[in-house]
Order: structure tokens, then C-alpha cells, then sequence
């Protein structure tokens, strides 16, 4: 259902781009005549349009690849294959991105990733940010990542087709049983080699202030210690600790990513305000050695609240020195 809805909507948006531009670049002289707003219809006008090519492109060339295969018999061509149509729809999308939006990107620490194997823990905070270790991992460094990734975005096809070919996991992040999403994602780091990790974004969905408030409110009952900890973090939500715990006992080195630049893009609506144009984009990468990682739960959960705090601390410094400058 969903490849041929893909194609639909190409072929309507490929037909229509030429009216769609024209209508988004009224609207958008009228919001700069109104309020000075850059503009922003025209940009998501053709980002969506190079979202549905890149995609489609993504999907066919899966496609073809399951043909030469074998029809689907020799697995390790497809999934080799998997991974080069990730890097490349990575990487062509983010392009597109950073394109139509005047993107700067710095990076602190990108000698720490490797060599694996690895477990990356990527802040989460909008509609961009999970090309992120697409790009700066599985294509920059050629790193071969399991992604833990929500089951809702099965929806799209070319995750859907090229994600079930690759080592990952849809989680159910409403499970009933929760003790069997743990295991399926502590499995994921069994067998990993040096260019070989595990990516998992912590918070579990996108920071919003109403989200942090609503997980705050949960935790107030639930843990009361965790609480205490989250109260301090004013850029993140808290960990969820189950997957991230297991995952840390595995005795792998663990690498961080926090980003800023791309938070407050948590919804297309957000995008239309016009602040994500000429963003400058930080990103920093540390890591901590297996050996430095407590062999007990509360010590690993402890630690993993530390290097959030990390985390929070520098984005508030970014945040600072960008005011300042």
C-alpha cells in the first residue's frame, strides 16, 4: 500500500511543481511583506519534492537489487546493497536539506567514533536530526549501524523495505511486553565487529517543552530519583533506561552525539516559522570506554545520567556563546 502511495504522490507533485513554487512564492511574499519572514513555502515545496524523488529512487534501486539477487535468495548482496542505498538517501536528503536552508554544520570529536564496535547515543529534538548518524557514521566512516527505530515509521516505504534488510529493530515503544523489547534490542550488539555499532536516540521520541513536562510529571511518581536528575536537564528529555542500560552491558565502548542548531524543529509547523534558515549546526562526539562503564545497573544508570547532564550542559554553552556572539 504504502510504495504505491509513494509513486502517486510523486507523479502528482512532479506534474504540479511549477503551480506549487508559484503558489509558495506568493504566500511567501506575503509573509515578507507582513513580517519579514524569509521564505520558507518555497523551500518546503521543493524539499518535499526532492524527499519523494530520493525516496522513490531509494525504493527502485532496492527493487532492482532484490532482482539481481536472486530474487531475494542471496541475502548478503541485499544487504550490502541496503547499506549503500542508506548511505546514499542519507546523505541526499540531508544535502537537500542543507541546501534549500543554508545549513553551517561544525563538528568536535568525529575521531572518536571509530573504530567500533560502538553503542551511539544521538540526542533527538526534531524532523532533521535522525539523518544525522546516517551521514556522520554509516556514510562518512562507512560504519555499518543497527538502528533501534519506532515501529510507526514503518510507514514510510523506503525504511520500511531497506530497514527489514539491515540488522535493526522496530520497537514497540507501547509494548506490553517491554522485558522482550529490551532483550530484541540488547541483541543487536551481539556479534558486532570494528566497523560495526548500534544506534539508539535515548529519549525515545523528539524534545518538546510539553513533552518534557509530561514525562516530568510521570517520573515525579513513578522515580522519584530520576526525577530529581531529569529536573536538571533544561535541552533533553530523560533517558528512557531499559535499552540504553542493556545495551551499556554489553561491554562495548559507548559514543555520544549531542547536536545544537536543530532543536525546535520538532513538527513542519515549527520548520514554518523561518528559524531554520542559516541555522549553524554544532555537533559534539565523546566517547566513554567499556572499561569505564560500571558492571552494575545502578552504576551504568548513574553514569549514563552524568553524560546526559554532559550533554545538556554543553548545549546550554553553545546556546550561550551563540547570544553572546
Amino acid at each position: 500500500m504504502t510504495i504505491p502511495r509513494l509513486l502517486l504522490f510523486l507523479v502528482l507533485t512532479t506534474v504540479t511543481l511549477p503551480l506549487l513554487v508559484v503558489v509558495a512564492l506568493l504566500v511567501d511574499v506575503v509573509r515578507w511583506v507582513v513580517s519579514r519572514k524569509p521564505l520558507i513555502a518555497v523551500r518546503m515545496v521543493l524539499f518535499m519534492w526532492a524527499f519523494l524523488v530520493i525516496s522513490t529512487g531509494g525504493v527502485t534501486w532496492m527493487f532492482l537489487n532484490w532482482i539481481m539477487a536472486g530474487f531475494g535468495r542471496r541475502k548478503e548482496s541485499m544487504v550490502h546493497n541496503a547499506y549503500q542505498v542508506q548511505r546514499w538517501w542519507a546523505r541526499s536528503l540531508f544535502a537537500s536539506v542543507g541546501g534549500l536552508f543554508g545549513f553551517e554544520v561544525s563538528i568536535e570529536g568525529h575521531e572518536l567514533v571509530r573504530p567500533g564496535p560502538i553503542i551511539a547515543m544521538f540526542r533527538h529534538a526534531s524532523i532533521v536530526d535522525n539523518l544525522l548518524p546516517a551521514v556522520l557514521i554509516t556514510d562518512r566512516e562507512k560504519m555499518e549501524l543497527r538502528w533501534i527505530i519506532k515501529r510507526e515509521l514503518l510507514a514510510d516505504p523506503a525504511l520500511d523495505v531497506g530497514g527489514n534488510r539491515l540488522p535493526n529493530y522496530f520497537v514497540a515503544r507501547t509494548s506490553m511486553n517491554p522485558e522482550e523489547e529490551i532483550d530484541r534490542i540488547s541483541g543487536l550488539a551481539d556479534g558486532l565487529d570494528e566497523d560495526g555499532g548500534v544506534l539508539i536516540f535515548p529519549e525515545g521520541t523528539r524534545f518538546t517543552e510539553e513533552k518534557r513536562r509530561r514525562i516530568l510529571k510521570r517520573l515525579e511518581k513513578r522515580d522519584p530519583d530520576l526525577f530529581a536528575r531529569a529536573q536538571q536537564f533544561t535541552n533533553l528529555l530523560p533517558p528512557r533506561l531499559g535499552g540504553p542500560l542493556a545495551l551499556m552491558d554489553k561491554g562495548i565502548d559507548v559514543v555520544f552525539c549531542g547536536h545544537h542548531g536543530l532543536g525546535g524543529f520538532a513538527h513542519l509547523k515549527d520548520i514554518w516559522g523561518g528559524d531554520m534558515v542559516g541555522q549553524k549546526i554544532s555537533v559534539k562526539f565523546w566517547r566513554v570506554a567499556a572499561t569505564d562503564i560500571p558492571s552494575d545497573e545502578a552504576g551504568r544508570r548513574g553514569l549514563l545520567l552524568d553524560q546526559w547532564q554532559q550533554m545538556d550542559d554543553w548545549i546550554t554553552s553553545v546556546q550561550e556563546a551563540q547570544t553572546d556572539a
